[in-house]
This record gives C-alpha cells, structure tokens and sequence, in this order.
C-alpha cells in the first residue's frame, strides 16, 4: 500500500513540474506578439495572433486573466487591456486600429469586439483578400473602415455579446447577454437587445466610485 502512495506521490509531483515548464514555454512564446508581466494568465484555451510581429501592439495589463483571441492585423491595429480584467472563452477581440478596454473589465465567453469591417465591402476586393489571406498571410495594405473602440474602467459585457466599430462604452456600463452595440453606451448605464438599447441607470450602490 505505501509503494502504490509513493507511486501515486511521485507521479503527481512530475506531473506538476510538467505543467510548470509547460505554462512558462508558453508564456515565452506569447511574449513574442504581446506584452505582460509575470502577473498576467494566459490559459491553455487562449491565442494571441500578432500579424506586425510588433509585441508592443497587444499590450496586457497586471492581475489580467485571458481565456480568449487577441489579434491585430497586418496592416495595423493595437490592443491595450488594463490591470485585472478577465477576457473569457471564445471571445475575440480583433483590432485593425485600436482597441482600449480599461481597468477591472469582465468580458464574458463569446463576445466579439471589432474596431473593423474585418472584409472589404466591395465584393471583388473582398474576394482578392481572402486569397491573399490563405495564400500570402494578412496584407500590410488594407481599408477596413477602421474606427477605435474603447471601454471604460469596470464595463461588464456579456456572454453572446458584439461589440462593432467605432463604440465607446463608459466606466461602469453593463451591456446583456446577446447584445449587439451599435452605439456609445453612458456611463453606469444597462444596455440590452439587438441593437443595444438603454434599459436603465445604475443606481449609486451599484457602482464603484472608488
């Protein structure tokens, strides 16, 4: 019995350090398109795609925990995330200008945030940006009508959630499950619905004013 508990001890304290080495050969990997300090969680589930092959372009601040794509693309963009924010699974955050999320920002599984059209509107363009995607990789020269993105300091964005082009949505704000954002959001304001319409103020013991 004691020879099955040192078997089962030792194998648990391999596994550990797998897991250790594991973890910090990816963070050396993902250091190579983003920037973060030894407080930040990059998880297994998460990717960072960095088409400039610029790490300063995607900027991750301290206590953050990301679960979901960071991408910018080749012809521009930059993500700036503040300190002890939570980017859940699945959700995409895609920048070809730039996108700023604040301080202590919860951002739910599944939500997308793009400061782009990620395809050209006209078809034929359209069409000659996919090949050129497939075949050569994303294009250093591109027109995207790119318009900045920014959410404030303890914004909530909800699971199923869009957040498209050009939106600035204020500290506090809270946006539903299954939203689509069309339009800047007050600050401690609920929005809900497809589009995004106002619901109601916060009231004061809802915030954090501190």
């Amino acid at each position: 019995m004691l020879i099955y508990r040192l078997i089962y001890y030792f194998i648990r304290i391999a596994n550990r350090i797998e897991n250790h080495f594991v973890l910090e050969n990816r963070k050396v990997f993902l250091k190579k398109g983003c920037t973060f300090d030894t407080s930040v969680s990059i998880y297994e589930d998460a990717r960072v795609q960095n088409h400039q092959n610029n790490p300063q372009q995607i900027r991750i601040g301290n206590n953050t925990q990301v679960r979901g794509h960071l991408m910018v693309f080749g012809h521009g963009g930059e993500i700036q995330i503040g300190d002890h924010c939570y980017i859940g699974e699945l959700t995409r955050i895609w920048s070809a200008k730039k996108i700023t999320i604040g301080n202590r920002v919860l951002i739910a599984h599944n939500v997308n945030i793009h400061d782009n059209n990620s395809h050209p509107i006209d078809a034929t363009l359209r069409h000659e940006d996919f090949k050129k995607i497939f075949s050569s990789g994303f294009q250093k020269k591109n027109d995207l009508n790119e318009k900045d993105v920014v959410i404030g300091d303890d914004a909530w964005i909800g699971f199923n959630s869009t957040i498209l082009k050009g939106v600035q949505i204020g500290n506090g704000a809270i946006i539903a499950a299954c939203s689509l954002v069309t339009k800047d959001v007050e600050p401690f304001t609920l929005v809900a619905g497809n589009p995004a319409v106002f619901i109601k103020r916060l009231d004061s013991t809802d915030r954090n004013d501190s």
